[in-house]
């Protein structure tokens, strides 16, 4: 049997987003709000020291990690994964929920882990772009911690890829922005595999 080794992911949904006209986003590039610096450092403290560092594609997770890593005196240029983005909403993108055609709400609604708007993904599709992107870096960085500063649906595709989950059940994780979950994947041993340590937890 080989030596053991466990590599850690520290999962953090980013930080709040500016949209004052709840407009549907998904992989739009919103801001973020990152006025909460006593939430933002409490955070940081949690973290580890010495990890890689992975975003999405979009500047509202970039962003988050940079100000994470400014409280913990850190400056480390975190990887971009698109497979990592939130879920597409596709025609959706940048419209306010009211003013989308009812009958395709109605239907995504119906049962949203497998519906997907107009040119969009389903939940499920988020899934299986997020599972490989997670075996990938879970190789590389065999044994070390990860930050990955990301996204609730991302948080929420991981849980389901590490668990085996039904796609239901992990759209039953409540992710709050800048909340924290942990997750490990022991190698090694006779039978490797994830183990859930912490979910959404807040500073």
């Amino acid at each position: 049997m080989s030596s053991l080794k466990t590599t850690r992911w520290w999962l953090v949904r980013h930080a709040p987003v500016q949209n004052p006209k709840r407009l549907v986003y998904g992989q739009s590039d919103m801001p973020a709000d990152l006025s909460d610096e006593k939430a933002l450092a409490a955070l940081a403290k949690q973290l580890p020291g010495d990890a890689v560092w992975v975003t999405s594609h979009l500047s509202r997770t970039h962003d988050t990690a940079r100000s994470l890593q400014a409280f913990m005196d850190k400056d480390i240029a975190p990887q971009a994964e698109s497979g990592f983005a939130e879920q597409h909403f596709g025609d959706w993108e940048l419209q306010n929920w009211n003013d989308l055609p009812k009958g395709e709400t109605t239907r995504f609604w119906t049962d949203f882990a497998r519906q997907h708007p107009p040119k969009g993904e389903s939940f499920a599709d988020v899934v299986a772009r997020v599972g490989p992107v997670l075996g990938r870096l879970s190789a590389d960085w065999a044994g070390r911690d990860i930050v990955a500063v990301v996204h609730g649906g991302t948080v929420r595709a991981m849980l389901a890829n590490a668990l085996g989950l039904s796609l239901e059940a992990a759209l039953a994780f409540h992710i709050d922005t800048l909340g924290l979950t942990t997750l490990e994947y022991i190698d090694g041993v006779d039978e490797p595999g994830w183990r859930v340590t912490a979910v959404n937890q807040r500073f």
